[in-house]
């Protein structure tokens, strides 16, 4: 079996040259970009010109503002940064299949059996050097046995050991006027080692043991302990008895300890390939009829369908492209009510959309995929259902009509949770809503068609004559009052001029509306009518 070799990649200005990528600037400025640390604003990775200026991870903005005056910031983008870590990710991947992320800013790659492709480890790392110079991007790469080892490396190859001012040492407490004050603020630049570190297979002690105790990824304070003893070197902790030391600082030194040397197994876990549904057609000789292209997708839907309930999914949108012999792609998309997973949901769907693909002077690729997809939910039933078959046939109507009309112009009300009448139902997208179940009963007779309040003038209450839309009419019969409060918690201007009382109101043409008195607010009230009853 061949021996296990890991290389370890870490960007130490990931976030920083990330956005430099995009302001390409001629001459780039000293750059910073800055987060909240326990309600401090500070640095969290800053541009190789920035560094050279004593600036660093972790100091304060105030102090790096003074220290140079025209820094240039920009914000953390915590989601940004792992995207682009992601994309690195995939980058790596030419250099072996197995690549896992080490957030925030590390890549630990599986070499085992890959470095001979590219002329041997020392090769490898200089196309690493290569790529990563085309992209800008600072890194540091190590290869060892291990994925501690090489994360060591990486991190901590060519570094002393920070001291600890812990006030034992006489040098540490030499007199400190202003000058040197300000100097020792400021954050030394590190000493950077190599490009690559590669460590001979089989010496991992050799190669650990002048690294400082932080690159064994220890808990947070058990770095500082160990140095308040003297033991600032991994070299002075494999001297050591095992047993005492796992006594005075617990298992975690030794398990770290264990897996850069490669006793205790740690594997590298890789990202999980994204869920990819697509199937293409390549033809012999181009089409452009309508029919050509039918019985094109008719070919491609089952193979597609066939992935989907593989992985147990179901498809939400479903892209078509046509690929024509001048490099125009016409592309149409179709999304669904609900998931699906077989030809006679989705065909139907994309083939409103047929028409307005442009052949041109013909296609000589069909490709179909499914660009979103939720798990398929089976609800076992008797038999064929009558509420499952309503159901679907609704999911159906709703994606025809999305086709036609656009996915957001299918709506379908919900019942909301107020006492106000024009906020008792929610507007939602049929698409990507449940139909509503049994809505709950009125304690008083609601107007079929609701408007936005009418002025109207009327006297007593009831009044027995009202002049609406510049008509003088006669009532009948009212019933009411009922009273309906503003939501004290919300500012709604709509009901500013306060409580209401509200009458169902017959006039002497038959019309049956609905008709509220504001009994005055911050707004003088008046009749209003809001709605017409069935």
């Amino acid at each position: 079996m061949a021996q296990r070799r890991i290389l370890c990649l870490w960007f130490p200005r990931l976030a920083a040259e990330r956005v430099l990528r995009r302001r390409d600037d001629a001459l780039p400025p000293p750059f910073a970009v800055v987060g909240e640390r326990r309600g401090a604003q500070v640095l969290t990775s800053v541009s190789t010109e920035a560094e050279a200026l004593g600036l660093g991870p972790g100091q304060g903005l105030r102090d790096a503002t003074a220290i140079c005056p025209h820094l240039v910031t920009a914000a953390e983008d915590l989601p940004g940064e792992a995207a682009f870590l992601t994309v690195l990710r995939r980058w790596a991947g030419k250099f072996s299949p197995w690549v896992a992320e080490e957030p925030p800013a590390g890549l630990t790659v599986d070499l085992t059996g890959c470095a001979h492709l590219f002329g041997g480890e020392e090769k490898l790392l200089g196309v690493v050097e290569a790529d990563c110079a085309a992209l800008g991007l600072t890194v540091r790469a190590a290869v060892a046995d291990t994925p501690g080892a090489a994360w060591a490396l990486a991190r901590h190859s060519g570094r002393a050991a920070p001291a600890l001012r812990s006030g034992d040492a006489v040098e540490q407490e030499a007199h400190a006027t202003r000058s040197r004050a300000t100097k020792r603020r400021r954050l030394a630049p590190p000493t950077g080692g190599p490009l690559g570190v590669i460590a001979a297979p089989g010496h991992m002690r050799q190669a650990l043991a002048p690294l400082p105790v932080a690159a064994l990824r220890l808990p947070d304070g058990a770095a500082e302990s160990l140095a308040r003893l003297g033991l600032r070197h991994v070299g002075d902790l494999l001297d050591l008895p095992r047993a005492a030391l796992a006594r005075r600082f617990g298992t975690a030194v030794l398990r770290r300890l264990d897996q850069a040397l490669g006793f205790e197994p740690e594997p590298v876990s890789p990202a999980r390939a994204p869920l990819h549904f697509a199937v293409r057609l390549t033809l012999p000789d181009p089409i452009g009829l309508r029919e050509d292209v039918e019985a094109g997708l008719d070919r491609l839907l089952p193979p597609l369908c066939d992935r989907l309930k593989e992985k147990e999914r179901g498809a939400r949108r479903v892209r078509l492209q046509a690929f024509r012999t001048d490099g125009q792609v016409p592309t149409i998309e179709i999304g669904l009510a609900q998931p699906a997973d077989t030809p006679d949901r989705i065909r139907p769907l994309l083939a409103l959309k047929l028409e307005t693909i442009d052949a041109g002077f013909g296609i000589d690729m069909l490709r179909l995929s499914a660009i979103e997809t939720e798990p398929m939910v089976t609800t076992p039933h008797r038999g064929p259902s009558s509420a499952a078959r309503q159901a679907d046939a609704l999911a159906d109507l709703v994606g025809r009509l999305g086709a036609r009309l656009g996915t957001e112009a299918v709506t379908r009300l919900h019942p909301a949770e107020s006492h106000v009448p024009a906020k008792s139902a929610l507007i939602l997208a049929a698409a990507w809503s449940e139909p509503a179940g049994p809505w709950p009963e009125p304690h008083a007779p609601r107007p079929l068609v609701l408007f936005p309040p009418e002025p109207a003038e009327a006297e007593g209450s009831p009044p027995s004559r009202i002049r609406w839309r510049r008509r003088e009419r006669r009532i009948i019969r009212a019933d009411g009052p009922e009273r309906i409060l503003p939501e004290w918690w919300l500012d709604d201007p709509q009901w500013r001029n306060g409580p209401r009382d509200y009458w169902v109101v017959e006039l002497d043409g038959g019309e049956r509306i609905w008709l509220f008195q504001a009994l005055g607010g911050l707004l003088s009230g008046g009749w209003w009518v809001e709605g017409e009853m069935a």
